[in-house]
């Protein structure tokens, strides 16, 4: 096997994505057994995690929103070096992260701070060779919402608006980057979701051995 994949899985607050990935990480698929690292972000492990997860259980009220923008950015360059990069150097090896830029692009925008400036800040940050998007209707959103035994974080709000802005960043990153991204159905079961992907992933690797 030739090269390695850098999968992101982004999609709303309640779409599956979390435990669609933890469970494509397990795939007994032998293309993929013990090839791929599961990880998330905000990476608590790297530079400002704390912080911001901090934000996100609203237990920082006041701060600059442009501020999160830097500590996202600051924590994916982080987890690039410390984790990404290093599992990627063997040829065959995935990982699968938690949401990416995806999510900075939609989150962290706004009319006097644009996409374009978000990406800036994430320059060096590597570009993933596959990003999905799960897409999920509001009620079953919210009905996966309603089984979490925890108060919801700071961006768990209107999910029509947030979708609408991650079609816009789709649209973006598909413009300026040219970037690989495939939408799944997230409506069925974790084991369709899944599948969705795994099938994704399997094509990207056949045609780059051919």
């Amino acid at each position: 096997m030739k090269n390695s994949f850098f999968t992101v899985i982004e999609g709303l607050d309640g779409s599956g994505k979390t435990t669609a990935g933890r469970r494509l990480a397990e795939s007994e698929h032998p293309l993929l057994r013990g090839r791929v690292k599961f990880t998330y972000e905000p990476n608590d492990p790297s530079a400002g995690g704390d912080f911001i997860r901090q934000v996100l259980r609203k237990e920082i009220t006041r701060f600059h929103p442009r501020v999160l923008a830097y500590a996202f950015a600051a924590n994916r360059l982080d987890h690039n070096y410390r984790l990404i990069n290093p599992w990627l150097e063997t040829p065959g090896n995935i990982v699968l992260s938690d949401r990416y830029y995806l999510s900075s692009l939609v989150y962290q925008s706004s009319e006097d701070f644009p996409m374009e400036r978000v990406m800036e800040l994430n320059e060096l940050a590597r570009r993933p060779d596959l990003i999905f998007f799960v897409n999920v209707t509001n009620e079953t959103c919210y009905a996966r919402l309603s089984k979490r035994d925890q108060p919801r974080e700071l961006f768990e709000g209107n999910l029509t608006q947030t979708r609408t802005k991650f079609h816009m960043a789709i649209d973006f990153l598909r413009l300026t980057r040219r970037e690989n991204i495939v939408e799944i159905d997230g409506n069925g079961t974790v084991e369709e979701t899944v599948a969705q992907m795994e099938k994704a992933i399997l094509d990207l690797m056949n045609v780059s051995e051919k």
